[in-house]
């Protein structure tokens, strides 16, 4: 008993020196040197991995740098619109008929003229601190008769934009007005939207079409009327321009994008030093 019991413990220890050996071999197999590193990414057993690695690494990097590109617009974008509110007003006439409406987008400008209610349309779908309702966007014949401007002049409650008879918020007589300058609302991709018949109804302030049944010229674009300061107690209330100085999110996006080049690019070379059977 004693002699079998000495060579299963022989046999103990030599299966578990066998074992430990062929761990540490597998350790040491496990483990490629950093030196090594370079080479061993384009072995025959990982060039294909590092291929594709570096193929979404740069897609990662690319990414980043189109988010900051887009930071980089937006910033301009902020700056061209402080440059343009802070000039002078414009004095609006017919001088404008040929202007091209990117050049005085958002600039401050004075109209002077009569309001044609006769040919006031209505922007639908509207609101205002959450109630439906429409704006009153009225021609404002300017002096000499034969052009005109269409003035958001602001938002009224759906009841009354439905009544059908919108002449308790006529303004006549002759006035001077401000206003910010807003280019015209087109549809997507550019494109004018079609009218075959005079609607008073309508979804967006689309110069071009409403042109169409209106009987003098149009300048290019309209103006939204300038809100009075305080508190607004006479319809329509006057809608401020908005606009978004903020520079959005691109910043933490592109971070983000980066990160994840170099996420991607740490944790291959781990699982790489790790799982090369060649060293």
């Amino acid at each position: 008993m004693t002699a079998e019991k000495t060579n299963d413990q022989l046999n103990g220890e030599r299966a578990a020196a066998a074992e430990a050996a062929t761990q540490k071999v597998t350790v040491k197999a496990a483990n490629v040197p950093i030196s090594r590193l370079p080479g061993t990414f384009f072995n025959r057993r990982w060039w294909w991995a590092t291929l594709l690695v570096l193929a979404l690494m740069a897609v990662f990097a690319r990414l980043g740098i189109w988010q900051l590109s887009r930071l980089e617009q937006r910033r301009a974008s902020n700056a061209a619109y402080l440059a343009q509110i802070s000039q002078s007003p414009l004095e609006l006439s017919d001088a404008y008929l040929m202007a091209d409406g990117s050049e005085v987008v958002d600039r401050q400008a004075i109209a002077e003229g009569r309001y044609d209610h006769a040919e006031q349309i209505v922007l639908t779908q509207q609101s205002w601190l959450g109630r439906p309702g429409a704006h009153l966007v009225t021609p404002l014949i300017l002096d000499g008769g034969e052009t005109a401007i269409l003035v958001d002049r602001g938002w009224i409650p759906a009841a009354d934009a439905n009544a059908g008879d919108l002449s308790p918020f006529d303004e006549p007589g002759l006035l001077s007005l401000e206003g910010v300058i807003q280019l015209s609302q087109t549809l997507s991709g550019g494109r004018s939207t079609e009218v075959e018949v005079p609607q008073q109804e309508w979804y967006r302030v689309d110069v071009e079409a409403i042109q169409k049944q209106m009987p003098y010229r149009l300048l290019p674009f309209f103006l939204l009327q300038t809100p009075p300061e305080g508190v607004q107690d006479v319809l329509p209330y006057r809608v401020a321009a908005e606009v978004d100085l903020s520079e959005g999110p691109h910043l933490g996006y592109a971070i983000q994008w980066f990160l994840f080049a170099a996420v991607l690019a740490v944790g291959y070379a781990r699982f790489v030093s790790t799982h090369d059977s060649r060293a």
